[in-house]
């Protein structure tokens, strides 16, 4: 089965798992690191991620890969929360993230640089704008190759 198709799947049998738990579903990748296949499930919440959440997803989900068996291979399942420093594949995911350090890499340069980190102050008609030091950058959200929020300690 192709990744893509692989994913899809996961994700559809992931996604009752996960909202019955109060859980949102993040992320599904498929993917070889080595000669092993992974299939990595990332799980969110608003108060955070426990180890208990990603051990009743891993083993409700695992029942159900078991049951519909959609990778004939051998892969290691692995859930997990996406991290202090998860990436900003959506909209929503850069609209829940004002107030938030970020970063952000464009595909064009903008006023001679590509990468940008600043906080978020923020995101209306498809334009973010960031306080990089004392100014402020607004970059449009097409332009947007990359972003991710920054682990602030």
């Amino acid at each position: 089965m192709a990744k893509s198709k692989v994913t899809d799947v996961v994700r559809e049998l992931a996604e009752p798992i996960v909202s019955e738990l109060n859980l949102e579903l993040f992320d599904v990748e498929f993917v070889k690191e080595g000669p092993d296949w992974y299939l990595r499930v990332y799980i969110d919440k608003p108060d955070g991620v426990t180890i208990e959440d990603c051990e009743a997803v891993s083993q409700r989900l695992s029942k159900e890969l078991d049951r519909v068996d959609p990778i004939p291979d051998q892969y290691l399942l692995e859930v997990s929360s996406p991290g202090l420093e998860r990436p900003l594949r959506h909209e929503e995911d850069v609209a829940k993230s004002i107030g938030k350090l970020i970063q952000v890499t464009t595909y064009t340069p903008i006023a001679g640089q590509k990468k940008f980190i600043g906080r978020l102050l923020s995101f209306e008609n498809g334009e973010l704008e960031l306080e990089i030091g004392k100014k402020h950058q607004k970059i449009a959200y097409a332009e947007v190759a990359k972003a991710r929020l920054v682990a602030e300690i």
